[in-house]
């Protein structure tokens, strides 16, 4: 698998070639990066209080049932999972999509990780916590909100400006009035309602399809 990160933006060449969206999803990914970075850093200072969240640290992807999803993010993970992942991840990436029931954890953490780090939505980005890490079962946004990193509103919106043309939103004028008036959260879903056996399936067809096409 073939990435490379320039300024905090991920690459994919050739398959920005390809799919047009895929340099909006990573143009505003790269946004809210840094918006996130900022974010730490004015937590810190204001309350002098130290990221919690670490590598191996996955407790909220169990405890989250709440999670938001957008379209875009959507089309992303599905082509990260079918065409970047490779084996023997996606083996049990495969299998755990398939168990997925709706309403449950998040299926794509595997072994205390994120699975689709690269292309993890915009919610799994800004939702940072600080002092200690999440206690099992703790969704800390509701039981200690000033630990809770809160996301720095320009970078959100300058991303989500980014991402409107897949929208079909391409004037400046109609995004700025479909940023004020909040025309994203109508596209909204809830990854855990999501039917993620289909992404089982999808992943299924690829590979069939590739060893067709290496066995001629």
């Amino acid at each position: 698998m073939k990435k490379k990160k320039v300024s905090m933006r991920l690459q994919f060449s050739e398959e920005e070639k390809r799919f047009p969206w895929l340099s909006m999803l990573l143009d505003a990914f790269a946004i809210i990066d840094r918006g996130v970075s900022a974010g730490v850093k004015e937590h810190e200072k204001k309350f002098r209080a130290r990221l919690a969240c670490k590598k191996g640290c996955g407790g909220c992807c169990r405890t989250h049932s709440d999670i938001p999803i957008y379209p875009l993010e959507t089309v992303g993970i599905y082509w990260y999972t079918i065409e970047k992942m490779e084996r023997p991840l996606r083996d049990v990436l495969r299998r755990q999509l398939l168990e997925h029931v709706k309403g449950g954890a998040c299926p794509f953490q595997i072994d205390e990780s994120c699975s689709i780090h690269a292309v993890r939505p915009v919610a799994c980005r800004q939702f940072n916590v600080f002092g200690t890490a999440c206690a099992e079962g703790e969704d800390a946004y509701f039981t200690r909100r000033q630990d809770v990193m809160t996301p720095i509103e320009k970078y959100t919106h300058q991303a989500i400006r980014v991402m409107l043309p897949f929208y079909g939103i391409v004037d400046a004028d109609a995004q700025e009035r479909a940023v004020k008036a909040g025309f994203i959260h109508t596209q909204v879903r809830v990854l855990s309602s999501c039917d993620w056996k289909q992404l089982a399936v999808r992943m299924d067809e690829f590979d069939r399809e590739s060893e067709s096409v290496h066995a001629d």
